[in-house]
Protein backbone atom coordinates (compact mmCIF):
# COMPACT_ATOMS: atom_id res chain seq x y z
CA UNK A 1 0.00 0.00 0.00
CA UNK A 2 1.71 3.48 -0.94
CA UNK A 3 1.29 6.23 1.34
CA UNK A 4 -1.18 7.74 -0.08
CA UNK A 5 -4.00 4.59 0.68
CA UNK A 6 -4.06 6.38 4.15
CA UNK A 7 -4.69 9.99 2.72
CA UNK A 8 -8.49 11.07 3.58
CA UNK A 9 -10.34 13.87 2.63
CA UNK A 10 -10.40 15.77 5.85
CA UNK A 11 -13.75 17.11 4.52
CA UNK A 12 -16.15 14.65 4.99
CA UNK A 13 -18.92 14.57 8.46
CA UNK A 14 -17.49 13.95 11.58
CA UNK A 15 -20.57 12.04 12.47
CA UNK A 16 -19.92 9.59 10.14
CA UNK A 17 -17.21 8.55 12.37
CA UNK A 18 -18.92 7.93 15.83
CA UNK A 19 -22.09 5.80 14.03
CA UNK A 20 -19.49 3.49 12.13
CA UNK A 21 -17.85 3.02 15.91
CA UNK A 22 -21.45 2.50 17.78
CA UNK A 23 -22.73 0.06 15.11
CA UNK A 24 -19.09 -1.59 15.18
CA UNK A 25 -19.70 -1.89 18.79
CA UNK A 26 -23.72 -3.53 18.68
CA UNK A 27 -22.73 -5.87 15.44
CA UNK A 28 -20.82 -9.31 16.19
CA UNK A 29 -17.81 -9.69 17.30
CA UNK A 30 -14.96 -12.45 15.90
CA UNK A 31 -14.99 -15.74 18.35
CA UNK A 32 -11.68 -16.01 19.70
CA UNK A 33 -10.17 -19.38 19.50
CA UNK A 34 -10.02 -22.25 22.65
CA UNK A 35 -7.21 -21.24 24.91
CA UNK A 36 -5.83 -24.80 24.75
CA UNK A 37 -4.46 -23.87 20.56
CA UNK A 38 -1.96 -21.21 22.05
CA UNK A 39 -0.90 -20.43 18.42
CA UNK A 40 -4.47 -19.80 17.32
CA UNK A 41 -4.42 -17.04 20.58
CA UNK A 42 -1.45 -15.72 19.49
CA UNK A 43 -2.40 -14.69 15.84
CA UNK A 44 -5.80 -13.86 16.98
CA UNK A 45 -3.93 -11.54 19.37
CA UNK A 46 -1.30 -10.10 16.51
CA UNK A 47 -4.58 -9.64 14.10
CA UNK A 48 -6.05 -7.70 16.93
CA UNK A 49 -9.25 -7.52 14.88
CA UNK A 50 -11.79 -8.26 17.24
CA UNK A 51 -15.10 -6.89 14.79
CA UNK A 52 -13.61 -8.55 11.60
CA UNK A 53 -17.20 -10.32 11.13
CA UNK A 54 -18.82 -6.74 11.10
CA UNK A 55 -15.50 -5.27 9.43
CA UNK A 56 -16.01 -7.55 6.21
CA UNK A 57 -19.15 -6.40 6.24
CA UNK A 58 -18.47 -3.03 5.99
CA UNK A 59 -15.47 -3.62 3.57
CA UNK A 60 -17.82 -5.58 0.78
CA UNK A 61 -20.20 -2.84 0.96
CA UNK A 62 -17.40 -0.01 0.92
CA UNK A 63 -16.26 -2.53 -2.10
CA UNK A 64 -19.21 -2.41 -4.10
CA UNK A 65 -19.77 1.34 -3.61
CA UNK A 66 -16.52 1.73 -4.93
CA UNK A 67 -16.24 -0.35 -7.70
CA UNK A 68 -19.83 0.91 -8.45
CA UNK A 69 -19.80 5.23 -7.66
CA UNK A 70 -15.66 5.70 -7.26
CA UNK A 71 -13.78 3.74 -9.90
CA UNK A 72 -15.49 5.18 -12.86
CA UNK A 73 -15.35 8.31 -11.47
CA UNK A 74 -11.87 8.22 -11.07
CA UNK A 75 -11.28 6.93 -14.45
CA UNK A 76 -13.50 9.08 -15.93
CA UNK A 77 -11.05 11.98 -14.01
CA UNK A 78 -7.73 10.36 -15.68
CA UNK A 79 -9.34 10.47 -18.41
CA UNK A 80 -10.95 14.16 -18.95
CA UNK A 81 -7.93 15.92 -16.89
CA UNK A 82 -4.38 15.89 -18.65
CA UNK A 83 -1.96 15.02 -15.72
CA UNK A 84 -0.42 18.48 -15.46
CA UNK A 85 -3.90 19.47 -14.30
CA UNK A 86 -4.17 16.80 -11.72
CA UNK A 87 -1.38 17.48 -10.15
CA UNK A 88 -2.35 21.12 -9.84
CA UNK A 89 -5.75 20.42 -8.33
CA UNK A 90 -3.43 17.67 -6.18
CA UNK A 91 -0.93 20.65 -5.40
CA UNK A 92 -3.92 22.93 -4.44
CA UNK A 93 -5.59 20.56 -2.14
CA UNK A 94 -1.99 19.77 -0.54
CA UNK A 95 -1.56 23.28 0.32
CA UNK A 96 -5.26 23.82 1.90
CA UNK A 97 -3.78 21.00 4.12
CA UNK A 98 -1.19 23.07 5.94
CA UNK A 99 -2.76 24.56 9.09
CA UNK A 100 -3.36 21.01 10.56
CA UNK A 101 -0.32 19.27 9.16
CA UNK A 102 1.65 22.21 10.86
CA UNK A 103 -0.25 22.00 14.18
CA UNK A 104 0.48 18.24 13.84
CA UNK A 105 4.24 19.05 13.60
CA UNK A 106 3.99 21.17 16.50
CA UNK A 107 2.72 18.66 18.96
CA UNK A 108 4.75 15.78 17.78
CA UNK A 109 7.42 18.17 18.31
CA UNK A 110 9.22 18.47 14.95
CA UNK A 111 10.39 21.98 15.07
CA UNK A 112 12.65 20.94 11.86
CA UNK A 113 9.35 19.76 10.62
CA UNK A 114 7.30 22.76 10.82
CA UNK A 115 9.65 24.53 9.51
CA UNK A 116 9.50 22.15 6.21
CA UNK A 117 6.29 22.86 6.11
CA UNK A 118 5.69 26.90 6.70
CA UNK A 119 8.19 26.94 4.39
CA UNK A 120 6.40 24.95 1.47
CA UNK A 121 3.39 26.59 2.08
CA UNK A 122 4.92 30.38 1.87
CA UNK A 123 7.07 29.51 -1.33
CA UNK A 124 4.31 27.54 -3.25
CA UNK A 125 1.65 30.10 -2.01
CA UNK A 126 3.56 33.02 -3.33
CA UNK A 127 5.34 32.07 -5.91
CA UNK A 128 3.85 28.27 -7.02
CA UNK A 129 0.25 30.16 -7.99
CA UNK A 130 -1.65 29.79 -4.62
CA UNK A 131 -0.19 25.71 -4.50
CA UNK A 132 -0.70 24.58 -8.09
CA UNK A 133 3.04 24.48 -8.43
CA UNK A 134 5.17 22.78 -6.12
CA UNK A 135 8.30 25.17 -6.05
CA UNK A 136 9.01 23.70 -2.52
CA UNK A 137 9.83 20.44 -4.13
CA UNK A 138 12.12 21.64 -6.79
CA UNK A 139 13.75 23.60 -3.89
CA UNK A 140 14.49 20.13 -2.03
CA UNK A 141 12.04 20.82 1.14
CA UNK A 142 10.44 17.58 1.35
CA UNK A 143 6.84 17.23 1.78
CA UNK A 144 5.14 14.60 4.36
CA UNK A 145 2.05 13.97 5.74
CA UNK A 146 1.12 14.33 9.36
CA UNK A 147 -2.69 13.84 11.04
CA UNK A 148 -3.50 13.33 14.61
CA UNK A 149 -3.63 9.81 14.34
CA UNK A 150 0.34 10.17 14.17
CA UNK A 151 0.69 12.36 16.81
CA UNK A 152 -1.41 10.27 19.09
CA UNK A 153 0.93 7.38 18.36
CA UNK A 154 4.20 9.54 18.65
CA UNK A 155 2.91 9.94 22.13
CA UNK A 156 2.85 5.88 23.22
CA UNK A 157 -1.41 5.91 22.25
CA UNK A 158 -1.80 2.26 21.14
CA UNK A 159 -3.74 2.07 17.88
CA UNK A 160 -6.46 -0.34 19.42
CA UNK A 161 -8.79 -3.07 17.36
CA UNK A 162 -8.93 -2.76 13.86
CA UNK A 163 -11.83 -0.92 12.34
CA UNK A 164 -12.63 -0.92 8.48
CA UNK A 165 -15.12 2.15 8.44
CA UNK A 166 -17.79 2.80 5.40
CA UNK A 167 -16.08 5.64 3.40
CA UNK A 168 -12.88 5.88 5.51
CA UNK A 169 -11.96 2.53 5.08
CA UNK A 170 -8.73 1.59 7.35
CA UNK A 171 -8.65 2.49 10.92
CA UNK A 172 -8.64 1.97 14.67
CA UNK A 173 -9.88 3.89 17.74
CA UNK A 174 -7.08 6.02 17.63
CA UNK A 175 -7.09 7.20 14.11
CA UNK A 176 -10.84 7.41 14.50
CA UNK A 177 -10.41 10.11 16.77
CA UNK A 178 -7.45 11.55 14.71
CA UNK A 179 -9.56 11.96 11.97
CA UNK A 180 -12.48 13.89 13.56
CA UNK A 181 -9.63 16.27 15.86
CA UNK A 182 -7.64 17.21 12.09
CA UNK A 183 -11.41 17.80 10.77
CA UNK A 184 -11.84 20.31 14.39
CA UNK A 185 -8.33 21.44 13.55
CA UNK A 186 -8.66 22.52 10.18
CA UNK A 187 -9.77 26.50 9.67
CA UNK A 188 -11.76 25.77 6.60
CA UNK A 189 -13.86 24.02 8.41
CA UNK A 190 -14.98 27.19 10.65
CA UNK A 191 -14.50 29.96 8.61
CA UNK A 192 -17.90 31.23 6.79
CA UNK A 193 -19.58 28.37 8.26
CA UNK A 194 -23.22 28.38 7.22
CA UNK A 195 -23.10 30.67 4.25
CA UNK A 196 -23.55 29.24 0.67
CA UNK A 197 -20.21 29.76 -0.26
CA UNK A 198 -18.98 27.33 2.86
CA UNK A 199 -21.42 25.10 1.38
CA UNK A 200 -20.12 25.47 -2.41
CA UNK A 201 -16.33 25.23 -1.05
CA UNK A 202 -16.84 22.38 1.16
CA UNK A 203 -18.53 20.26 -1.46
CA UNK A 204 -15.65 21.46 -3.86
CA UNK A 205 -12.86 20.49 -2.23
CA UNK A 206 -14.59 17.31 -0.86
CA UNK A 207 -15.21 16.50 -4.46
CA UNK A 208 -12.21 16.79 -5.94
CA UNK A 209 -10.76 15.15 -2.77
CA UNK A 210 -12.21 12.11 -2.79
CA UNK A 211 -11.22 12.30 -7.24
CA UNK A 212 -7.38 12.96 -6.55
CA UNK A 213 -7.30 10.46 -3.60
CA UNK A 214 -9.06 7.76 -5.69
CA UNK A 215 -7.51 8.39 -9.09
CA UNK A 216 -3.85 7.89 -7.61
CA UNK A 217 -4.88 4.73 -6.10
CA UNK A 218 -6.49 3.46 -9.46
CA UNK A 219 -3.53 0.84 -10.13
CA UNK A 220 -2.37 0.07 -6.54
CA UNK A 221 -6.30 -1.23 -5.37
CA UNK A 222 -6.51 -2.82 -8.39
CA UNK A 223 -2.99 -4.47 -8.22
CA UNK A 224 -4.32 -6.06 -3.99
CA UNK A 225 -8.06 -7.38 -5.16
CA UNK A 226 -6.06 -9.26 -8.15
CA UNK A 227 -3.07 -10.77 -6.24
CA UNK A 228 -4.36 -11.32 -3.08
CA UNK A 229 -5.71 -14.43 -1.87
CA UNK A 230 -7.75 -12.25 0.79
CA UNK A 231 -7.79 -8.31 -0.32
CA UNK A 232 -9.47 -7.41 2.81
CA UNK A 233 -6.80 -9.21 4.95
CA UNK A 234 -3.82 -7.64 2.70
CA UNK A 235 -5.58 -4.11 3.43
CA UNK A 236 -5.52 -4.73 7.13
CA UNK A 237 -1.75 -5.35 7.03
CA UNK A 238 -0.81 -2.80 4.80
CA UNK A 239 -2.62 0.01 6.56
CA UNK A 240 -1.13 -1.03 9.68
CA UNK A 241 2.31 -1.62 8.58
CA UNK A 242 2.26 1.87 6.61
CA UNK A 243 1.44 3.49 9.94
CA UNK A 244 3.67 1.77 12.14
CA UNK A 245 6.16 2.79 9.82
CA UNK A 246 5.39 6.35 10.06
CA UNK A 247 5.13 6.62 13.63
CA UNK A 248 8.57 4.51 14.36
CA UNK A 249 9.60 7.64 11.78
CA UNK A 250 8.14 10.18 13.82
CA UNK A 251 10.07 8.94 17.03
CA UNK A 252 13.62 8.71 15.88
CA UNK A 253 15.82 11.74 15.34
CA UNK A 254 15.19 14.61 13.04
CA UNK A 255 18.56 15.71 11.66
CA UNK A 256 19.23 19.38 10.44
CA UNK A 257 20.85 18.85 7.46
CA UNK A 258 17.48 17.06 5.84
CA UNK A 259 16.76 20.42 5.89
CA UNK A 260 18.12 22.54 3.09
CA UNK A 261 17.22 25.91 4.87
CA UNK A 262 19.09 25.22 7.82
CA UNK A 263 22.71 26.65 7.86
CA UNK A 264 25.37 23.84 6.87
CA UNK A 265 26.09 21.63 3.38
CA UNK A 266 23.24 20.28 1.84
CA UNK A 267 24.30 17.87 -0.54
CA UNK A 268 20.33 17.17 -1.60
CA UNK A 269 20.54 21.01 -2.31
CA UNK A 270 22.97 20.85 -5.04
CA UNK A 271 20.71 18.51 -7.24
CA UNK A 272 17.85 20.40 -8.35
CA UNK A 273 15.09 18.17 -8.95
CA UNK A 274 14.26 18.09 -12.75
Amino acid sequence: MTPALRRISRTRPRALIGGCLLLGLLAGCATPPPANDPEAVAEFRQTNDPLEPTNRVFYKVDDALDKAILVPAAKAYRAVLPSPVRTAIHNVLENLGTPVRLANDVMEGKPLQAGDTVIRFVVNSIFGLGGMIDVGKRLNIPAHDNDFGLTLGRWGVDEGPFLYLPVLGPSGPRDAVGFGADIAMDPLTWVGRGTQEYKIRGYTRTFFSTLDERSSLLDAVDQIKKTALDPYASFRSLYRQNRASKIEKLKGDDPPENHVWMPGPHPAAAKPTQ
